[in-house]
C-alpha cells in the first residue's frame, strides 16, 4: 500500500511539471480550463493522494470542532502576556520571564493549554470557509457549500464592534513590540482574507447579501486604515487603524490586493489609486536582490517563509487583475529570491533566509501551507517553483499528516509540536490544499 501511494505521489510530482493550471477566478469572472481532457483526467488522478488528505481533514475537523489553542497561546492570557511586554521593555529581564514558555514550545508544545483557552479565529474560519467553497466546486456536493456558508454565517457575528463596516483581528490581546493589541482590534493582515471568503461564495451562489458585506469591507479598508505618505505616489499601510506609522510590507501588499480587487468589483476609482499607492510603496520596498524585509522601519529586517509568501501572492493577484507591469518585474525577482533562500538542501520549504532571532523548530506548517498556495498560483511560470510545489506536497502528505486527518504544526529540533491550531496552520493548509484540487479539475455546481 505505502508503495502504491509513493507511486502515485511521483505521478503527482511530474504532472505538476507539465499540466495546465488555472488561477482561481477572481471578482466574479471564471476563466476557461486550457487543459484538454485527457490532461485534466491525468490530472485527476495524480491528485487522488490530495483528495484523500483533504476528506481525512474533514473528517478530523468534524470531530476536533473549530475552536483550538494558537501559536500565541503562550502570550495571550495575563502572565505570558506580561512576560513578553517585559522582553521588549528589558530584553535581559524580559529573556528570563519567557523562557519557560520558549523552552516548553521546544520541547513539550502541548503544555499551551496551561497558559490560554481555546478560541475561534476569524482568519481561520476565512480559510475554512474559501476551502470548503472550493471544495464544493470540485465534488459538486452541497454539503461543502453549506459548510462553507456556515463559517460566514460566524464571521458575520465575530466582527470587530465599535465600527461602521466589516471587519475582523484577533481573539486576544497581542502584545508586539510596539505596544499592545486588544482583542478584536481589526487587522488588514486578517480582514482580506474575509473579503476573500465571501467573494469565493458570492462567484457561487450570487447571493447580494455576500456583495453587502465585501462592500462594507472595502469602506473600512479606505477608511479606517490609515496611510503614512513615503513620496508622492507611495504610502505606507497601517496595520490596524489606530496604526498611523505603517511600514510593515505585507500589511500594505494585503490592503492594495483588496482595494485593487474592490475597485473593479464595486467600480470604484478612490479604491483604485489609494491600492496604487500601496502597491508602490511595496514594490520600492523590494530589495536588490529580490526580498522583503518584513518592515521598512530599519529594525525588523528579518525575511521569513510565509510573510514573503503573503507579499508575492498579494502581488501576482494584482498582476492577473491589471496587468500591473511593476507586479510582473516584482514578482519575477522575488521568485528568483525565494527560491534560492527560503527552501532547504532538499527543496523543502525553510522557515527564514535571515532570522530575528534562535528559533526552536527547523520547519513550520505555514510555510508548506503559503509555498503551496504561491506555487500553485503561479503554476507553469517558473519551472523551480513547479518542481518544488511538487517536493514539497510528497513531503507534506507522506510525513505531515498524522492518523486522525490533522496535519503537525512544526518539526522542532528534537520531534514534532503535534498540537493542532487552526490559525497556525490547519486552516491555511486546508485552503492550500483545496486550491491545488480546483486548479487541476473542472468544477461542478453545488447549488
Amino acid at each position: 500500500m505505502a508503495a502504491n501511494r509513493q507511486g502515485t505521489l511521483d505521478q503527482f510530482c511530474d504532472a505538476s511539471r507539465t499540466a495546465s493550471l488555472t488561477l482561481p477566478y477572481l471578482d466574479g469572472v471564471r476563466p476557461p480550463l486550457t487543459s484538454p481532457a485527457s490532461e485534466l483526467a491525468t490530472a485527476g488522478r495524480s491528485t487522488d493522494p490530495i483528495r484523500n488528505a483533504v476528506l481525512r481533514f474533514v473528517g478530523w475537523l468534524d470531530g476536533y470542532g473549530e475552536t483550538s489553542r494558537d501559536h500565541q497561546s503562550y502570550f495571550a492570557g495575563p502572565i505570558g502576556g506580561a512576560a513578553k511586554a517585559l522582553y521588549y521593555r528589558k530584553k535581559a529581564l524580559g529573556t528570563l520571564a519567557v523562557a519557560p514558555m520558549i523552552v516548553s514550545e521546544a520541547v513539550f508544545p502541548a503544555a499551551r493549554h496551561l497558559f490560554w483557552k481555546k478560541q475561534r479565529f476569524p482568519i481561520a474560519d476565512a480559510h475554512y470557509a474559501m476551502g470548503f467553497a472550493m471544495l464544493s466546486e470540485v465534488t459538486g456536493e452541497a454539503k461543502y457549500y453549506d459548510r462553507a456558508v456556515h463559517f460566514l454565517k460566524i464571521l458575520e457575528g465575530t466582527r470587530s464592534t465599535g465600527y461602521k463596516d466589516f471587519c475582523w483581528g484577533y481573539p486576544f490581546d497581542w502584545v508586539t513590540r510596539t505596544g499592545v493589541m486588544t482583542s478584536g482590534t481589526p487587522l488588514i493582515t486578517t480582514t482580506p482574507y474575509v473579503y476573500e471568503a465571501f467573494a469565493a461564495l458570492h462567484r457561487i451562489d450570487g447571493k447580494q447579501r455576500w456583495l453587502d458585506i465585501m462592500h462594507s469591507i472595502a469602506e473600512h479598508a479606505l477608511n479606517d486604515i490609515k496611510d503614512r505618505e513615503i513620496s508622492p505616489d507611495a504610502a505606507t499601510a497601517g496595520y490596524n487603524p489606530l496604526d498611523t506609522d505603517g511600514g510593515v510590507i505585507n500589511a500594505s501588499a494585503y490592503r492594495s490586493f483588496l482595494l485593487t480587487s474592490a475597485s473593479i468589483q464595486f467600480s470604484r476609482d478612490e479604491y483604485l489609486r489609494a491600492a496604487e499607492r500601496n502597491l508602490n510603496f511595496v514594490l520600492k520596498a523590494q530589495q536588490p536582490d529580490g526580498s522583503w524585509f518584513y518592515a521598512a522601519d530599519g529594525v525588523r529586517n528579518f525575511v521569513d517563509h510565509f510573510h514573503t509568501c503573503f507579499v508575492l501572492k498579494a502581488l501576482t493577484k494584482i498582476e492577473k487583475l491589471t496587468a500591473h507591469e511593476g507586479c510582473r518585474k516584482a514578482i519575477d525577482s522575488g521568485v528568483h529570491y525565494y527560491l534560492r533562500n527560503l527552501f532547504d538542501g532538499q527543496g523543502l520549504p525553510r522557515p527564514f533566509s535571515s532570522a530575528p532571532r534562535l528559533t526552536v523548530y527547523r520547519r513550520e506548517l505555514y510555510d508548506y501551507a503559503e509555498s503551496i498556495n504561491l506555487a500553485t498560483l503561479l503554476h507553469g511560470r517558473f519551472s523551480e517553483l513547479d518542481e518544488r510545489l511538487g517536493v514539497t506536497l510528497r513531503d507534506l502528505l507522506t510525513r505531515w499528516q498524522k492518523p486522525d486527518g490533522s496535519f503537525r504544526s512544526r518539526q522542532l529540533r528534537m520531534g514534532w509540536d503535534n498540537v493542532p491550531m487552526h490559525r497556525w496552520a490547519q486552516s491555511q493548509l486546508f485552503r492550500s490544499l483545496c486550491l491545488v484540487l480546483r486548479s487541476t479539475g473542472e468544477s461542478k455546481s453545488a447549488i
